[in-house]
């Protein structure tokens, strides 16, 4: 049921580019681990949440194969948005940028390399999209790193994807056709997911919710009353 759900509202919903179909296309035939890639509809539900907001800024934590970059690129054209992605993985840097030269994305677009918690560290400025979809063990890291640092702007939000770690988050009984040789890697991130996902329930400095999207999505924002603590300084 929930294959044909997502099927109907990908059907009803704005398409993505041409570009963005082809990354997908080349993706699910180079990597046996496409399936961490963002989905269609959840790349069409990014770029009507960047046209929406309208960013200056982007950062991502995790780059994949450039989909999610691609569709930031594609959503902020009206604002010239600079868009700073993190990955590590050799593999998933060469394949970002192989997609980065062949859609000619590097005018707007800054892969940096190395662990995310280093680059954070190094980051400056404010980023009205902030996109965390790596090592799942790392999302409270990467969060409070970005909260203390008021990396994410007065008004910007914080995505996080895979926040279900397909079921595992909620119960290791949740999903039993998960297979075998993935279900200890998945295990693993729910333990580290439910942690994170106390964080946010008790951060004073947040609002958070998670929404029954994809494989689960955590929007974060300032508090209102943060808001002007974050722009002052």
């Amino acid at each position: 049921m929930a294959a044909t759900v997502t099927q109907y509202c990908t059907d009803v919903s704005n398409d993505v580019s041409k570009e963005m179909k082809e990354v997908w296309a080349w993706t699910c035939d180079s990597f046996d681990d496409a399936d961490k890639m963002s989905s269609p509809l959840q790349g069409a539900t990014m770029k009507f949440l960047a046209e929406w907001q309208q960013p200056k800024r982007v950062l991502e934590i995790g780059c994949f194969t450039g989909y999610s970059a691609l569709a930031w690129y594609e959503s902020t054209v009206s604002t010239q948005a600079e868009i700073i992605t993190l990955e590590l993985d050799p593999k998933m840097i060469a394949a970002s940028r192989r997609t980065f030269d062949k859609y000619k994305l590097n005018d707007r677009v800054t892969l940096i390399e190395g662990p995310a918690q280093d680059s954070i560290e190094k980051l400056s400025g404010q980023f009205d999209i902030i996109f965390v979809d790596a090592n799942k063990e790392g999302y409270e890291g990467y969060v409070k790193q970005i909260l203390d640092k008021k990396l994410l702007s007065p008004k910007g939000f914080i995505m996080c994807d895979n926040v279900f770690a397909r079921g595992m988050t909620i119960s290791t009984e949740a999903n039993p056709t998960l297979p075998d040789k993935v279900r200890p890697y998945w295990t693993e991130n729910g333990k580290a997911l439910r942690s994170f996902n106390t964080f946010c329930r008790n951060d004073p400095r947040i609002d958070s919710v998670l929404l029954p999207l994809y494989d689960g999505v955590t929007l974060i924002k300032w508090k209102s009353e943060q808001q002007n603590f974050v722009r002052l300084n």
